[in-house]
């Protein structure tokens, strides 16, 4: 199995990696906000790609995103007027939406580090946009949780529950579609009432159905009380969230050996491990999006050397070659996709989710 692998005025602005001295290399534009909710996202990406700049020789064009669906031509303008040939970032759909029939006429790639959307990535292969996406789509969990299930768990009696938002429930429904499609039937499904001080029905109900192996679609206080409850009981279940189990700690903590398909600390696996220590250096935590933030600058400055050297456009040197970066080997399908599906198997243990991999599996 493999797991590996975010204005009124638009306010724009120009400055410079702190590049060597004799690097004059530029053309790629940086798009997250600065100000407002994903004001700290935003920042994160700019000193990952801030140190991969530095380290690669490139200046970066730096705009910010004010997530406004109104001021997403003036930023393809601003990064058309300062030469950008290819843009990283884009946290908000409303934006990059606004934004891709200008940058395709401008010939400028963009690779969001973010934005999960389906549709959007549809509109932009039916009309020829140039989008490439540098974090997963919204199947990309879905199939992540399948596979897991089918692999792991397709001799365990699985159920499946889900807090009766529509995230989850949609989450939760496209699993049980695809597992039943491949001959697994559920041993319990049900919703339960989410942001309470106890679920000892539920655990109760799960235990009756002989449920050993739990997909709970919740949120990490939901799947905290669940695994708190069924540990009091003595119900033997083993717990499975997704991405959101990464949010902050809750009262109570989550139960040691919960699993959670999601998204690793980048910052502290291997292929990281360069940006990790010069962002220790500058004092920068690598967490969040400093290491998809560099990898991205380390993605646009390759595909852009290979098209320049081989005479072919942007966006088909980033369907060409597999890129070597802080992420790990990154590759695009041909939908503009990662070829590698980027979810995690992850297990809570000693205050902390790290990746599972094949020889610590259960």
């Amino acid at each position: 199995m493999r797991f590996f692998k975010a204005l009124l005025a638009l306010a724009a602005l120009t400055v410079s990696a702190a590049a060597p001295a004799n690097a004059q290399q530029a053309g790629i534009g940086v798009v997250a906000p600065l100000d407002g909710d994903y004001a700290v996202l935003g920042a994160q990406m700019l000193d990952g790609a801030e140190l991969a700049a530095r380290n690669l020789g490139y200046d970066l064009t730096v705009v910010d995103e004010s997530c406004e669906e109104a001021n997403g031509a003036a930023l393809a303008e601003t990064l058309e007027d300062a030469g950008v040939e290819i843009a990283i970032g884009f946290f908000c759909s409303e934006t990059l939406r606004a934004a891709l029939p200008d940058l395709a006429r401008a010939g400028i790639p963009a690779i969001t580090v973010s934005i999960r959307s389906l549709p959007l990535m549809a509109d932009a292969l039916a009309n020829g946009w140039p989008l490439f996406r540098l974090a997963p789509n919204r199947q990309d969990q879905v199939d992540a949780i399948v596979e897991l299930i089918m692999t792991e768990w397709v001799d365990k009696p699985v159920a499946l529950v889900d807090d009766g938002t529509i995230y989850y429930r949609e989450l939760v429904n496209g699993v049980r579609n695809a597992i039943e499609a491949r001959g697994l039937e559920p041993v319990f499904t049900d919703t339960f009432r989410p942001a309470q001080q106890q679920q000892l029905a539920l655990v109760r109900r799960l235990a009756q159905a002989g449920a050993t192996r739990v997909l709970v679609g919740g949120t990490r206080g939901d799947v905290a009380i669940i695994g708190r409850d069924a540990r009091e009981q003595g119900v033997a279940l083993t717990l499975l969230g997704d991405d959101g189990l990464r949010a902050a700690e809750t009262s109570p903590p989550l139960e040691s050996g919960t699993l959670a398909i999601a998204l690793p600390d980048y910052g502290a696996l291997p292929p990281a491990a360069e940006i990790a220590d010069a962002a220790i250096a500058a004092d920068i935590v690598p967490e969040g999006y400093v290491v998809p933030g560099a990898a991205a600058v380390q993605v646009a400055s390759r595909a852009l050397a290979a098209a320049r050297a081989d005479g072919i456009g942007i966006d088909q040197a980033l369907l060409n070659d597999t890129f070597d970066t802080a992420l790990g080997p990154v590759r695009f399908t041909k939908q503009h996709e990662l070829a590698d599906n980027p979810f995690f198997l992850l297990r809570w243990q000693n205050g902390d989710f790290v990746p599972v991999f094949d020889s610590a599996r259960e």
